[in-house]
């Protein structure tokens, strides 16, 4: 007896000798207690025996045994069970709790010490008349489960042990009520918790008591009792006696359930209403983990993160600027930065040879799937690198990111492929290689044919390429009008197309102004077989190229070939240095002005400059470009021929660009750099289709904020403060 009092906890004991009817028992230490208890278990037995002459006996002995206080074992642990429990921890590797909290947690209000007893002897009455053969078989089942749950390390005591082997399948979910009496006696600790349950992958659980969030305080749940009483994650274990209300609530205009089907303009419009589904708050919580993993592995490689200004001077960057009015000088205006490209430079100059910023970025241009007016670029910077040196780190930056978040191994090193190639095989600067369907130039093929659309396209200086929708020759002829419409959107005049049947018939919207010989060879360049779909474009390449690389991602997402599980990384480099703009009717720099052009194209900048190869590189995956950048320039007199190239005098160029100018006179090392869209980079790894899935708060297409009603209207004092009038258009 004295030795299972020990091996419970002093809460238990307190419950045990009260139930017993023992008094002052609540400043008593452990030690006393257990003498009080043992007095009193002796006093009883000396009891019991003058009413059983015939203690000697085995039967006597038997029902001696029978009649320990069953207070004992409902409020404690076999001594098998407590070892098990003292030894470490659990399974699962979790730290073990105070024993006194590892309880079971079914509360029920305790009986008199004279309907406890009752109880007890009406139990040890029957337990007596059992015969002795079944008394001791079932005392070995009872041994053997023991041995069994000690050996399993299951935290259970032996009366759970056996009525999980009574009961084959576990019970359904009952509360208290309807729980028998008995059961609800064996289940009852005497510790009363108060949280919200919590069941884990492994099958035991844990009573959350500290603002449902895991304490110290927490009290473990059995996985016999997660089984019996089929308890789920969420089930609130608390008997309430009072009720307050915190912030009372009007119904929601939505249903707040994940990937809601609600229009965007309402979602949008209560954004922090939409922010409490579950989809949303997995992708921020992913977004930062992200962000953590960036700045940890860049600290690693030695960055050093450093802020740059966002208040700003208005510069040539490609896109339109923010303008922010000065008070202080009336008329003149900041820019908020479309990147911090000119400042990581001047970092350079300064001797900080591996920069890195988390920063906010703004650009006045129209809004798509994945780009809105402000955005979250991480941005870096290194000296004394090349190409080569740039990449590296951000490969081996990449393969961490994703086995860390995803669980996903990056194949290192990354494929490349140069800007040309990529545009040739897939009419696209950010090719998606989830799947094939290449372009094909079949210009020298069709260049002598009768139909005009294509030999014009030729005689222009364009060219006539195709993609081979493989298994599409089936295709209603109305959908092969809406792709044609789709092609139209991207600049081309139409669509031409064969299909090919079955029995290797061709159906086609050109084949009568050509031969049956220039048709078999059109089809045999573009590996056509029976079944297939040939779709071609004919024009200038840049439409050529815009139409087919934007049909086969359609055709690709129309045909299942999108699968958002499979990452595809690729860098694209050898960009060219200018791209010609109708709009200017000149040269523009297809990155920025401050590129270095390829080594072996510097004596073409003025001669040839539509030749120029630059140093930059692109990384692109799925598709989509998450990062980009270049090697920069760093001598004074190439940097001054690249200005001329762009058609920049000498005292614009220092108009624009002056401070940058100054800087390089006083040196400047060798310097490369990388920014990656953060938006769009978690985009992909949370499978979205929008970078507003990842923003907490974003725009909308035409650059509203529907929570806000930004932008807006000001006050007439704010403008006459900033100098500033507005001239309302006359309305015809």
């Amino acid at each position: 007896m004295r030795e299972k009092l020990q091996t419970l906890p002093l809460a238990e004991l307190k419950e045990l000798a009260k139930s017993q009817g023992l008094k002052g028992i609540s400043t008593l230490r452990k030690a006393e207690i257990i003498e009080l208890l043992c007095r009193e278990n002796e006093a009883a037995a000396q009891s019991e025996a003058v009413l059983q002459p015939d203690s000697g006996s085995s039967e006597g002995r038997e029902a001696q045994s029978s009649r320990e206080p069953q207070s004992s074992k409902e409020n404690g642990e076999p001594r098998d069970s407590e070892k098990s429990r003292d030894s470490g921890k659990p399974r699962d590797g979790r730290p073990q709790r105070d024993s006194s909290r590892q309880t079971r947690f079914v509360r029920q209000p305790r009986t008199s010490y004279g309907q406890q007893n009752s109880r007890e002897a009406s139990r040890d009455s029957a337990e007596s008349r059992e015969p002795k053969e079944n008394r001791e078989s079932r005392d070995n089942r009872e041994s053997r489960e023991s041995r069994e749950s000690r050996e399993t390390g299951d935290i259970r005591d032996t009366r759970e042990t056996r009525a999980d082997v009574r009961e084959s399948r576990p019970e359904p979910r009952s509360d208290a009520s309807g729980i028998a009496g008995q059961d609800m006696a064996e289940l009852d600790s005497g510790i009363e918790a108060n949280g919200i349950l919590e069941v884990m992958p492994d099958g035991f659980g844990f009573i959350r008591c500290e603002n449902f969030l895991p304490g110290e305080n927490d009290v473990y749940v059995a996985p016999s009792q997660i089984r019996r009483f089929n308890l789920k994650t969420g089930d609130i274990e608390v008997i309430a006696e009072s009720l307050r209300i915190l912030s009372e609530s009007d119904t929601p205009p939505f249903h707040i359930e994940e990937n809601s089907q609600t229009k965007d303009e309402i979602r949008l419009k209560y954004r922090y209403l939409d922010l409490r589904r579950p989809d949303l708050q997995r992708n921020l919580m992913l977004r930062s983990k992200v962000a953590y993993l960036m700045r940890d592995f860049m600290a690693k490689e030695g960055f050093i993160e450093i802020e740059t200004p966002v208040l700003t001077k208005s510069t040539p960057e490609g896109a339109r600027d923010y303008l922010v009015p000065s008070r202080v000088h009336p008329g003149s205006f900041y820019a908020l930065p479309q990147s911090p490209q000119l400042f990581k430079q001047l970092l350079m100059c300064s001797g900080y040879d591996r920069y890195f910023q988390i920063t906010k970025c703004f650009r006045d241009e129209d809004l798509r799937a994945d780009r809105q007016p402000e955005f979250t670029q991480a941005d870096m910077e290194l000296s004394f690198v090349d190409v080569d040196d740039v990449i590296d780190v951000n490969e081996r930056f990449l393969a961490m990111l994703f086995k860390e978040v995803l669980g996903v191994e990056v194949p290192l090193p990354i494929p490349r492929m140069t800007w040309q190639e990529a545009m040739d095989r897939f009419g696209s600067d950010k090719p998606d290689l989830r799947f094939g369907m290449e372009l094909k130039n079949v210009t020298d093929i069709v260049k002598n044919c009768g139909f005009s659309v294509f030999t014009g396209a030729i005689e222009n200086g364009g060219s006539v390429r195709g993609i081979n929708a493989a298994g599409q020759g089936n295709m209603p002829r109305k959908k092969i009008d809406a792709l044609v419409d789709f092609a139209k959107g991207y600049g081309a005049k139409g669509l031409a197309y064969i299909a090919i049947h079955e029995d290797g018939s061709l159906k086609s919207s050109f084949s009568k102004f050509m031969t049956e010989d220039e048709m078999n060879a059109l089809v045999e360049a573009m590996e056509g077989k029976p079944g297939d779909l040939l779709l071609f474009a004919a024009d200038r390449n840049k439409i050529v190229w815009n139409v087919l690389g934007a049909l086969r991602v359609e055709l690709a997402g129309q045909m299942g070939l999108l699968d958002k599980s499979d990452y595809k990384f690729l860098w694209v480099t050898e960009f060219p240095q200018f791209e010609w703009s109708d709009e200017e009717e000149r040269f523009v720099a297809m990155h920025h002005p401050f590129t270095m052009p390829m080594d072996e194209d510097l004596d073409k900048l003025e001669s040839d400059p539509g030749s120029v190869r630059a140093k930059a590189y692109d990384i692109v995956l799925n598709g989509t470009e998450i990062g980009g950048g270049s090697v920069r320039i760093h001598q004074a007199d190439v940097q001054s021929r690249m200005f001329k190239a762009l058609g920049l005098t000498d005292e614009v160029a220092n108009e624009k660009f002056g401070f940058l100018l100054d800087a390089f006179k006083y040196g400047v090392p060798p310097h490369a750099g990388l920014a990656y869209g953060l938006d769009r980079l978690v985009m992909l790894m949370a499978k979205r289709d929008s970078i507003r899935d990842v923003i907490a708060f974003p725009k909308v297409k035409d650059a509203t904020c529907l929570l806000t009603n930004a932008p807006d209207v000001v006050d007439a004092k704010q403008l006459e403060d900033l100098s500033i009038s507005i001239t309302e258009s006359e309305q015809e």
